[in-house]
């Protein structure tokens, strides 16, 4: 989308709301969705000149409504159903839920949206794209460029995943259920933390980041938050989030390669974002009545890490202790390697190395970098250079993000 950022900033805020005007209206989530991306375009190439109309809410609603409408009758027409047609609302009119009927639209639209597009009938992939096109207001081919694919293979993605909401006959509302709802939350946080972490460290390509993809997820995640301030889990994502990108500008050396936690310069991370970041997991920890969620134990460690001066300073023992809650809570290969890591800087690299043992077997790491880095790591610290610069190259060879794919082979070589 181009055009002054504060405009662009304004329309992906609103786009969820003018959404769900429109699906609360109509139903058609898909005809609805591309109506409102054709009212985005419309207001990013007339908004920089004719200025912000003095309500832009209103304005995208009522020329969404009326490409909608045009959409809709010409569906049905050519269904033969013409008297649906003619009962819908005329095209010059704004459009508004009936008296009684439904609210206005508000940011709550929002939730409600997320819950749609991270339907449990959609895959991973489908719910990440649907999240950002029709919550994130990105365009299709913004989001095709963010993970490395065609346009038209991100248009058929993102098509086939609205068909597919369509098919399942869901509605536009939250989930009434407290167990579905908590399923549904769960999926939605799930998207926006491989969100964030697809920005925060790009799986391929020659970028160590894509910040935009980061930044959306954090928006998202506040709006969320804004929406259900009590949720422990939601205040421990966007916590996750603002301590880990907080050290973002000393991740990348001024050519662009990876500078490892341990070496970057702590003077450059954004101390506002540690802030509150940390103000945000603690509250969310001494909740009383608050289970536990594993967001909130993760950003309990981001915090650990963020407020060490110097690397030498981090607390490595509450780490592994949080960890080892983490383990009981979520199990996961992941949280294994992370575990194994925090094990070996308390107990020695050794007994790090013999948790990496469990990992060798499990399909869900099966051509994964990480691990073999972390090997290598790990006999690194135990001096076994030969074989530490053996991991380092297998990993070097598995991983498609190039400064990665630099950084390990550089670590190889130095170990010559």
């Amino acid at each position: 989308m181009t055009g002054d950022k504060g405009a662009e900033d304004l329309l992906r805020r609103l786009a969820p709301q003018v959404l769900g005007a429109l699906v609360r209206r109509y139903g058609h989530f898909d005809a609805a969705e591309d109506a409102l991306q054709e009212a985005l375009l419309a207001a990013a190439v007339q908004w920089p000149d004719e200025g912000v109309p003095g309500n832009p809410r209103g304005w995208l609603i009522k020329v969404a409504s009326r490409r909608l409408t045009d959409l809709l009758r010409a569906e049905q027409s050519r269904r033969r159903r013409e008297e649906t047609a003619a009962a819908l609302t005329p095209p010059d009119e704004f459009v508004a839920p009936p008296p009684g009927e439904a609210r206005a639209p508000s940011e709550e639209d929002t939730l409600t949206l997320l819950f749609l597009c991270c339907h449990p009938a959609l895959s991973q992939a489908s719910r990440i794209a649907l999240t950002l096109r029709a919550v994130g207001g990105l365009s299709t081919a913004e989001i095709a460029h963010a993970f490395l694919v065609p346009e038209a293979t991100m248009a058929q993605r993102i098509s086939r995943a609205k068909q597919r909401i369509k098919a399942t006959g869901s509605h536009f509302r939250q989930p009434e259920e407290p167990g579905e709802r908590a399923r549904r939350l769960a999926a939605v946080l799930h998207v926006l933390y491989l969100i964030f972490n697809e920005g925060y460290t790009a799986t391929s390509g020659t970028s160590l980041q894509r910040t935009d993809l980061a930044a959306e997820a954090i928006r998202l995640t506040r709006a969320v938050r804004r929406l259900l301030p009590h949720e422990g889990e939601v205040a421990g994502l966007l916590a996750l989030m603002l301590l880990t990108d907080a050290r973002r500008p000393a991740r990348a050396a001024p050519d662009g390669s990876l500078v490892p936690l341990a070496e970057q310069d702590r003077s450059l991370w954004n101390r506002e974002s540690v802030a509150e970041g940390v103000e945000l997991v603690t509250d969310a920890l001494s909740s009383r009545g608050e289970s536990v969620g594993p967001y909130q134990l993760q950003a309990a460690i981001a915090a650990v890490h963020d407020e060490a001066a110097r690397a030498e300073d981090t607390d490595w023992g509450e780490i592994l202790a949080l960890y080892e809650l983490l383990e009981r809570l979520s199990p996961g290969p992941m949280v294994t390697l992370n575990h194994a890591v925090a094990v070996a800087m308390v107990r020695g690299p050794r007994a790090g190395l013999a948790m990496l043992e469990s990992l060798d077997t499990d399909d869900r790491l099966a051509g994964h970098h990480r691990l073999e880095a972390v090997r290598a790591h790990l006999l690194e610290m135990a001096g076994d250079t030969e074989a530490a610069r053996t991991a380092y190259g297998k990993a070097a060879r598995l991983t498609l993000s190039i400064p990665e794919r630099r950084y390990l082979q550089g670590r190889a070589a130095r170990l010559v």
